[in-house]
């Protein structure tokens, strides 16, 4: 029973950290000059032209027009 409490750990520990490593933070550029970091990667909708992405500072969920967006890139962790 021990091995399997043992085993059960570090499986999760692995899916745990495969996880986290999916979710890199994003550094946005807007035309007026700031940087917005994302926590994850921000979701496009092509139909109205706006990009959603949770801030990493507030923890909110906010939009911005793809207009206002001179370059998006990942940031290392």
């Amino acid at each position: 029973m021990n091995k399997t409490v043992l085993a059960t750990a570090f499986l999760g520990t692995i899916m745990a950290m495969t996880l986290t490593a999916c979710s890199s933070n994003q550094a946005i550029k807007t035309t007026d000059g700031r940087t917005i970091v994302t926590s994850g990667k921000p979701q496009i909708d092509s139909d109205t032209g706006l990009v959603s992405y949770k801030d990493a500072q507030s923890g909110k969920t906010e939009q911005i027009n793809r207009d206002k967006i001179t370059n998006m890139s990942e940031l290392d962790n």
